[in-house]
């Protein structure tokens, strides 16, 4: 064989349009559209600040000259915020960082663009514009000036600064003051120089400081589509310097003091006080007495103390009434200012003797008393001895007397004495003393003089001490209780526990429990605990009862007591199995339609007592379905008619076994089975026009009533029409049949003997009077003696159809026949042999027609039952 070399041609002309490729292929390049395009190479592109991340700003574009596709790129220096990025393949690029123009106004970028092999990078500056997204901002948001209050008004006293980084109006800055009625100062809104409102002044007496805000506002602008206006306040907390510029005062006027008779020469008998009235920076003050003293009193140049010269029983007046001055002395010593006042000075007798109380055995702080709780209101605590006494004399031995404590259960009597008294105390509340609220009641026994300056006053402890009567009854913590327990629960099980407390002390709070009511035999309460067990013969069954309720007595040691009514609830336990009837039960099933059984669960709640159906195993298999819930047994879907049914059983005998199964829904749940047999069998057929109309109608109900109306109607005007003209026939041959109303006798009949006639037939013009019976003892007394007349029987009328049969037997017989309560028709043989006859064919008429009515009366019976 020669060896042939063989050449890649794709490869070789691969690498041929490469080379070729390579030599002439050209460096794609960006389109320039501009400052203010959206696309090109983002050369000199502005942006502003406020614009939302994930923005599409702009659209990189180019060409490659050789047509071939590029991809585009963005790229940012080392060390800066990626601001952008750019789809490759659209060239779209899009803001993924937040632009801030005052803290970097404009962004470079590295744009590209290649073509696969070639790649031109250009680098760009990307402008942001300003928004109005900066607020005007004060060096300090606080500004504390001291201004003296003597300041004229229209000066100005400080200047505010506040900036904003904005461009444009939106970095502008207006100032104005947030309340302007309400100040003594108003604000330049160019500068933010603050100045005193002319016409206003400062006054360090009536205000110290002062407190403004200044708000500074920019000049608006855009930001995110919206116009907004920016603004920042700051406070400005002005303190006003004081000067002299106020006289001295007086603090506490108006001035009384007394002299008392044991005061001693150079006493000290009262102190005026002066205060500068420049608060800021005050002088010092200095006093003296202008007139009124008779040289009897004396008062301190610098502290103001007034003292008494003489003792005071030498005296010449009762009431002297100084006249003192206060002067304002400067620094350098001058008396710039002075105020005056006068001091009213009464010399009285001497009360030196406060109010005393004494007991038994002399002055006594303290008394004590034990007695029963809740006393009789009204009742005086007589083991309490107290005696009141002051020594002085005139108002100053008059005094008041007053318990202080718990309010509104004793009183003091009297309230009022002089000198000396007997002190009562009654009970005005009997039921606040009570043991459980307090063990012992303190109070104290308040004595203060009434018209002496001095208000000298003592006081006594009273302390009682209660001893505890019964005089509550146990209480429920609940006025019922609900227990639950299962009725499996074995003799003694704990059902529930109440709790009656007794707030009295000793045996008179101990509590004796026990239960009574028709629902309490089967339990028993444990005396002092109030547990509740059921008996130990107890046996609790919920099918029988589930609910039972008493009442349990909490009881103390003298008989008082309190109920509470306690329901039980026995839960009910899964202790009973579904029970079939029987345990072999036999159904007929007709194809279509199911049979059902039935399982009785004798628990008493659910879902102890559902049960659910299932077949456990069929005879043959997979024939039948059940309902769970309801037992319905049917047929498969497949199974339409008897022959289906054959097939399967190969048998003529079509009876079938079926194990149902019935099992409760209880934990643990119970089951049973049953063994069903069903004999299937198969509807009788409907055959002819009356039975196809019956079949297409049956889903339609007003459809067959209107039909069944329709065939009564004309049944009964064709028995008219023959009762019609068997009459006319018979008028004509004078035939007088007899006639007989056959009714049900009662159960309670008693036979009578009744004379019967033969009905005679009278000519009428009108056919429903020629009907018309005559009856020869017409005048007699009624046999029943209840005075009723006898009526002539009524006019015949058809009888009612019969229901119809479910099924019509398979026979060639006419499918209706229409009878009446005359007579049948007759043939035309037998109507002239009747004619040939004469008068002997009417009594043969009477009872074919007798016989007819009672056969077709017993078979309208037999049909309805």
């Amino acid at each position: 064989m020669k060896h042939i070399k063989k050449v890649d041609i794709p490869l070789f002309l691969t690498l041929v349009h490469v080379c070729l490729a390579t030599e002439a292929d050209y460096a794609p390049y960006f389109f320039n559209n501009g400052p203010s395009a959206k696309n090109g190479n983002m050369a000199l592109f502005s942006l502003p600040e406020d614009t939302a991340i994930g923005t599409q700003v702009y659209i990189l574009n180019g060409t490659d000259p050789e047509g071939d596709p590029v991809t585009f790129g963005l790229a940012f220096e080392p060390g800066f915020k990626n601001y952008f990025k750019v789809d490759s393949q659209t060239g779209i690029v899009t803001l993924i960082e937040e632009l801030d123009r005052e803290k970097q106004g404009e962004v470079e970028a590295l744009v590209s663009i290649s073509d696969g092999l070639n790649k031109v990078v250009e680098k760009v500056r990307i402008l942001v514009t300003d928004a109005n997204d900066e607020r005007p901002e004060f060096g300090n948001m606080s500004f504390i000036v001291n201004v003296s209050e003597d300041t004229p008004s229209g000066r100005s006293i400080f200047q505010t600064r506040a900036v904003d980084r904005d461009n444009g109006s939106g970095g502008s800055v207006t100032y104005y003051l947030h309340n302007t009625h309400n100040t003594k100062f108003d604000i330049d809104r160019h500068s933010g120089v603050l100045r005193i409102k002319p016409g206003a002044a400062l006054d360090y007496e009536k205000s110290r400081m002062h407190f403004i805000t200044v708000v500074a506002k920019d000049g608006g602008g855009e930001f995110k589509g919206k116009y907004q206006v920016l603004s920042s306040s700051a406070t400005v907390t002005i303190n006003v310097v004081d000067v002299q510029d106020t006289p001295p005062y007086f603090v506490g006027v108006p001035y009384y003091g007394y002299v008392y008779e044991d005061t001693l020469s150079g006493s000290e008998v009262f102190t005026v006080v002066a205060n500068d009235g420049d608060y800021g920076n005050p002088n010092a003050i200095h006093y003296s007495i202008v007139s009124g003293s008779d040289d009897s009193f004396i008062i301190n140049n610098t502290s103001g103390s007034i003292m008494v010269l003489d003792y005071p029983i030498h005296l010449k007046k009762v009431l002297y009434e100084l006249k003192i001055q206060a002067s304002e002395v400067s620094p350098e010593g001058d008396v710039v200012a002075h105020a005056f006042s006068t001091v009213t000075i009464r010399v009285v007798d001497l009360n030196n003797h406060p109010p005393t109380f004494y007991g038994e055995n002399g002055p006594q702080s303290k008394f004590e008393l034990t007695m029963y709780e809740h006393p009789p209101e009204g009742e005086i605590l007589r083991g309490l001895k107290i005696t009141v006494n002051d020594s002085d004399q005139g108002a100053n031995a008059k005094f008041s007397l007053r318990l202080v404590g718990p309010r509104g259960i004793f009183r003091a009597v009297p309230q009022t004495v002089l000198n000396e008294a007997q002190v009562t105390i009654i009970v005005e509340n009997s039921e606040a003393i009570d043991y459980e609220k307090y063990q012992s009641l303190s109070f104290k026994l308040l004595a203060v003089e009434i018209d002496t300056p001095e208000k000298f006053s003592s006081t006594a402890d009273i302390v009682i001490h209660l001893l505890d009567t019964n005089d509550n009854i146990p209480w429920f913590a609940i006025d019922y209780y609900i227990a639950r327990i299962p009725e499996n629960s074995p003799g003694g099980s704990n059902v529930v526990s109440v709790t009656a407390s007794d707030p009295d002390s000793g045996l008179w709070g101990e509590v004796k429990y026990s239960i009574y009511g028709p629902g309490s035999d089967l339990f028993l309460i444990h005396p002092s605990t109030g547990i509740i067990y059921t008996q130990p013969w107890a046996t609790l069954d919920a099918e029988l009862k589930s609910k039972y309720n008493f009442y349990v007595k909490a009881e103390d040691t003298e008989g008082k007591y309190s109920l509470a009514e306690v329901f039980v609830t026995v839960l009910d336990v899964n202790d009973h199995s579904p029970e079939f009837n029987e345990n072999i039960l036999e159904k007929t099933m007709i194809i279509g339609a199911p049979v059902q059984v039935e399982a009785i669960d004798d628990d008493a709640e659910e879902p102890n007592n559902i049960v659910e159906y299932s077949i456990m195993q069929s005879d043959p298999d997979n024939i039948f379905d059940i309902n769970i819930d309801t037992g319905e047994i049917k047929l498969k879907s497949y199974i339409k008619s008897m022959d289906i049914v054959q097939n399967i059983t190969k048998q003529k005998d079509c009876k079938w076994s079926v194990v149902v199964q019935a099992k409760d829904r209880g934990s643990p749940s119970f089951s049973t089975t049953a063994v069903v047999k069903i004999d299937i069998t198969e509807a009788t057929q409907l055959k002819g026009p009356m039975a196809a109309f019956l079949f297409q109608s049956r889903d339609n109900h007003m459809k067959a009533i209107g039909m069944l109306v329709g065939v009564s109607c004309v049944m009964i005007l064709i028995t008219v029409l023959i009762s019609t003209a068997i009459f006319m026939r018979n008028e004509n041959n004078r035939i007088m049949p007899a006639r007989h109303i056959i009714k049900k006798r009662p159960k309670d009949y008693r036979s009578k003997k009744v004379r019967t006639r033969w009905l005679k037939f009278k000519r009428s013009n009108s056919p429903s009077k020629k009907l018309v019976t005559e009856d020869p003892e017409q005048n007699r007394e009624s046999l029943n003696c209840n005075n009723n007349t006898l009526l002539p029987p009524p006019l015949p009328c058809a009888p009612a159809l019969p229901p119809l049969p479910l099924y019509l037997p398979k026979q060639n017989k006419p499918e209706w026949s229409v009878s009446t309560v005359s007579g049948s028709v007759a043939s035309k043989s037998k109507r002239q042999s009747r004619e040939n006859n004469g008068p002997s064919v009417s009594s043969a008429l009477v009872s074919e027609l007798k016989m007819k009515l009672e056969r077709k009366m017993m078979e309208s019976n037999i049909s309805r039952y």
